[in-house]
């Protein structure tokens, strides 16, 4: 049996077209300036390029005469890098907790679920409630629509809803928000 490597040290491969990667005929060459050089062949480009001891990059391959740029390709790199790690820094993903209820709840089991919401919600993440009909209490929903509506009052003063009560098949869901000004 084969050894299997473990990639999960590995860089990922560049998709970028660089020097020796650019298979165009002809290029149209921007300066390291952001110049306007002109059209030239390939091999001309990729000696302007390295004897400004620069590198030549392909910065729009679909464009009728494809574009190239002499830039410093390890600096263009490290900075496209850098932008990268600060935008997934600077991403902020908001988990939604779910919990159950029932359309016959114990006023206790209630307060423990609205007190559990509430923590949740003072920590910035965002509630779903949803209460499952089984059996012959489908055919009883404003009795659930009670309860969430006896939810909701008491969440209130913390919480927005940011989607309606909703039947999905046999179950009603609801979910809140932590309000704004918060």
């Amino acid at each position: 049996m084969g050894k299997i490597k473990n990639n999960k040290n590995r860089r990922p491969e560049s998709h970028d077209m660089v020097n020796d990667d650019i298979h165009f005929k002809e290029v149209l060459v921007i300066g390291p300036d952001g110049e306007q050089l002109g059209t030239m062949l390939r091999r001309e480009a990729l000696e302007k390029a390295y004897s400004m001891e620069l590198d030549l990059m392909c910065v729009a391959p679909n464009a009728p005469v494809p574009v190239c740029k002499i830039l410093d390709y390890g600096r263009y790199h490290f900075e496209d890098q850098k932008k990268q790690r600060e935008a997934k820094k600077n991403q902020h993903v908001t988990e939604v907790k779910a919990l159950r209820l029932s359309p016959v709840i114990d006023q206790h089991d209630f307060e423990t679920k609205l007190k559990r919401s509430r923590e949740w919600i003072e920590a910035g993440q965002k509630v779903r409630i949803d209460m499952r009909f089984r059996g012959r209490m489908i055919t009883r929903q404003e009795v659930g629509r009670d309860v969430l509506n006896k939810f909701t009052e008491q969440i209130s003063d913390i919480a927005d809803v940011s989607k309606s009560a909703a039947m999905e098949g046999n179950t009603l869901s609801v979910v809140y928000s932590p309000k704004k000004g918060k």
